[in-house]
């Protein structure tokens, strides 16, 4: 290897470039969304770039005093996470049910469609069938008021 470059300032040049695109793509994804879900994980993701961050610096400078501050925000992001993910939970349980209403109504609606068509098809095949026997009642000369 050439004098003056070692292997860790190598890698810590490439992880924090790594992490400096990934924290530029996370910001990208929380400004686009387009769900809540997406710009949640994408804060995640720009927690952990920031997490990494600390730590990239804690090697570069041979210190151990940002370790609070990491636990902080692994906590922020952990509670955060549960906070959204409850938060969506309701939201979509009271759309799940406000759908299952609609569905109940549209079934309802449907089922008194079908109930009267089935009346106004019941009341056509009587009508067909009195029309019938009247006319079976003409050829055979009942039902006109005449005897045989």
């Amino acid at each position: 290897m050439t004098p003056g470059i070692d292997l860790v300032s190598v890698g810590v040049a490439v992880a924090g470039a790594l992490v400096l695109v990934t924290a530029l793509l996370a910001v990208v994804r929380i400004v686009r969304g387009p769900s809540i879900l997406d710009r949640l994980i994408a804060t995640d993701v720009l927690i952990s770039c920031l997490m990494l961050g600390l730590g990239i610096e804690m090697i570069l400078d041979g210190h151990t005093r940002t370790i609070p501050l990491l636990v902080a925000l692994a906590a922020t992001a952990l509670f955060g996470t549960i906070a959204v993910a409850r938060y969506v939970t309701k939201q979509d349980r009271a759309e799940r049910e406000r759908l299952e209403r609609e569905q109940a109504e549209r079934n309802a609606a449907e089922a008194a469609a079908d109930a009267a068509a089935d009346d106004d098809d019941a009341l056509t095949d009587r009508r067909d069938a009195l029309h019938a026997s009247g006319a079976a009642n003409a050829v055979t000369g009942r039902g006109t008021g005449e005897r045989a």
